[in-house]
């Protein structure tokens, strides 16, 4: 679905005048916080299944060809093989939804998941991540080495300062430029939404990023002071609901940074289910970017198995 000429003026009209309803989206995200989790088998069931959608991460400054090596093991073996024959799953290939690096890993990830035996994507964060404060033309050809080297989905960052000085067609037109430079690759567009100022800016910010073309859009970086947050989330999935009622297309959302627990990604599982139903519950239009979110589903998963929690040493390293 594309927008153009006429078409954009006026969707660009009608986005700089809406407005969100900040409390009433807040008595909404405390709703949410409030209510009882899942328990025993079923709580088991959401866990494997919230594994499946996780980009297994690591953006750190000291990233070496090694942990990446490890990073991708654990992405097709999240789940110790004696705990998944245990809940009668070890059959079923559950591997984590994606591999998520910085461009100059992504050799290192694609080699490490061939030696696997496995077709894990492979995602890198790309456009001057995580401030995007860099030349337009280096933030383009970032994209496309990364979709050369073998990344088959992008992280791309947006230039923060458009949303906040309310220039919505320049934002687009850098949007379609990164959605140019990904080709086949899947556009991932990070909103970075604790820098953005409002909630209104929020979902300003997403509607432009779904017109002009995101595959999926993401909440964070994870180097922001403020990441993932549900009332940012319930803007984001409304948001995605509302362009689905437009244009019918369906556009994957994507929260990070912060996500550590077995009981936070439970929420995320539920709250996605509430606003956009089942059929976005699948790898293709729901991901949770996390590092250290799998080591505690494991955790549980032993706990729920076991009777006991693991120690250190009884889980693989990721």
């Amino acid at each position: 679905y594309k927008f153009c000429g006429r078409d954009l003026s006026k969707y660009l009209s009608w986005i700089s005048k809406i407005q969100v309803n900040h409390p009433a989206v807040l008595r909404r995200a405390e709703q949410i916080q409030a209510r009882r989790t899942v328990k025993k088998e079923w709580q088991a069931a959401w866990l494997l299944k919230a594994v499946t959608f996780i980009d297994l991460t690591t953006l750190s400054g000291d990233d070496t060809s090694s942990n990446i090596q490890r990073l991708c093991y654990k992405a097709k073996y999240p789940i110790r093989e004696d705990l998944l024959k245990a809940l009668n799953m070890h059959d079923k290939g559950i591997t984590t939804a994606a591999v998520c690096v910085y461009p100059a890993r992504v050799c290192d990830a694609v080699k490490a998941l061939k030696a696997a035996g496995c077709n894990i994507p492979v995602a890198s964060v790309a456009t001057g991540f995580p401030a995007g404060q860099t030349h337009l033309k280096t933030r383009l050809e970032e994209i496309r080495l990364a979709v050369e080297d073998g990344a088959t989905e992008i992280d791309v960052v947006i230039n923060r300062s458009l949303v906040l000085t309310g220039q919505w067609e320049a934002l687009y037109d850098e949007i379609r430029q990164f959605r140019k430079a990904c080709g086949e690759a899947h556009l991932k567009t990070i909103l970075a939404t604790g820098e953005l100022g409002s909630l209104t800016n929020v979902y300003k910010a997403s509607m432009i990023a779904m017109m002009a073309g995101s595959d999926f859009i993401k909440t964070s970086t994870g180097k922001e002071t403020v990441n993932a947050t549900f009332p940012v989330a319930i803007v984001m999935l409304r948001a995605i609901r509302d362009f689905f009622w437009k244009t019918g297309n369906k556009i994957g959302f994507k929260p990070a940074g912060g996500i550590r627990s077995a009981k936070d990604s439970l929420a995320w599982l539920s709250l996605v289910k509430e606003e956009l139903g089942d059929e976005w519950l699948k790898p293709e239009l729901f991901r949770i970017g996390a590092s250290t979110l799998l080591s505690d589903i494991e955790r549980q998963i032993y706990h729920h198995v076991t009777g006991r929690y693991a120690a250190y040493h009884d889980l693989p390293m990721s």
